[in-house]
């Protein structure tokens, strides 16, 4: 076997300490109710990372607590909801109540955007926003959030530039890595790899550590190469209540349950924060309070039914 190199494994609580800090533009990883780094975010709730400014497609559950536990300044996105679970409720009261600061993009608008970040180009052009009514409304902090512009080849032909977007940290959770740093993500990817590149510091929690022989093996099995990863987080079911390819369903009944708080607000978003988080000294208490082996054993079985 060959001596890995670069050895970034580290727990949670060493990652988030090192890489994340008070006033950082965060780049959030995951898709509505599949994949959000909930190990990582428990973790960032439980060190009190204020004044965070969160970036992504659909900013889910993951950026729902985040909010919810009064860390968040600041989103730009394409949505957020959980799917049929409903909206991220504690952002939109948040918005809604004025103590938080929305920017509208769409999804392939957050993605023109990372893919400018990992160019290294200060804007892109993009036709997709062209007729919608978010070039109607102007940044809330910078005043501009887009230009239109001419093709320079064709004067009749108009294109969107959008400010390129490079995240302090972006924070994933995937299913294998090694301790190189070497990231293996299945199923979607959306606009996770445009955004790891473009970010400057990444963190990624995985269900699995493979040795670093494999991915030598089978390199056209890496979805992003060690040289952009910072920290490797091992933690199985890291991603729950929602759901990994492959590896387990999203937990229906517990995304019910936090729902009914975030919609509740006050004291039903604390005694949820207090009992699955503040009171877990790690993630791994989190998952013995939700079900244990016995939840974990349901939500694999549900999984590999539809594979």
């Amino acid at each position: 076997m060959a001596k890995v190199q670069n050895n970034k494994l580290m727990t949670a609580a060493e990652a988030v300490r090192r890489y994340v800090f008070d006033g950082a533009t965060v780049g959030m990883g995951g898709q509505t109710i599949g994949r959000c780094a909930m190990a990582l975010i428990h973790e960032l709730v439980r060190q009190k990372k204020r004044n965070l400014t969160l970036v992504g497609c659909n900013l889910s559950i993951n950026m729902d607590i985040l909010v919810g536990a009064g860390l968040v300044r600041r989103t730009e996105c394409g949505t957020g909801n959980l799917e049929r679970f409903g909206t991220t409720f504690a952002w939109r009261r948040a918005i809604e109540a004025g103590k938080l600061i929305n920017e509208d993009y769409s999804h392939l608008g957050m993605v023109t955007r990372f893919l400018g970040g990992e160019m290294g180009l200060p804007f892109m052009p993009t036709r997709s926003l062209l007729g919608t009514d978010i070039l109607s409304k102007k940044s809330a902090t910078t005043g501009k959030k887009f230009e239109i512009v001419a093709n320079p080849w064709d004067p009749d032909d108009q294109v969107v530039l959008l400010p390129s977007l490079n995240p302090d940290v972006a924070i994933v959770h995937v299913q294998k890595a090694d301790e190189e740093g070497n990231l293996t993500i299945e199923g979607f990817l959306t606009h996770e790899p445009e955004m790891i590149r473009a970010s400057k510091s990444v963190i990624a929690s995985c269900e699995e550590i493979i040795p670093s022989d494999e991915i030598r093996k089978y390199p056209e099995r890496t979805t992003i190469p060690y040289v952009y990863v910072h920290a490797v987080v091992p933690q199985p079911w890291g991603a729950h209540p929602t759901s990994v390819y492959r590896y387990y369903m999203q937990d229906a009944d517990h995304l019910r349950e936090y729902q009914k708080c975030a919609r509740e607000g006050g004291p039903g978003f604390e005694a949820y924060l207090e009992k699955y988080v503040y009171s877990c000294s790690s993630f791994d208490e989190y998952l013995e309070k939700i079900g244990g082996l016995k939840k974990f054993n349901q939500l694999r079985q549900e999984m590999m039914r539809i594979l």
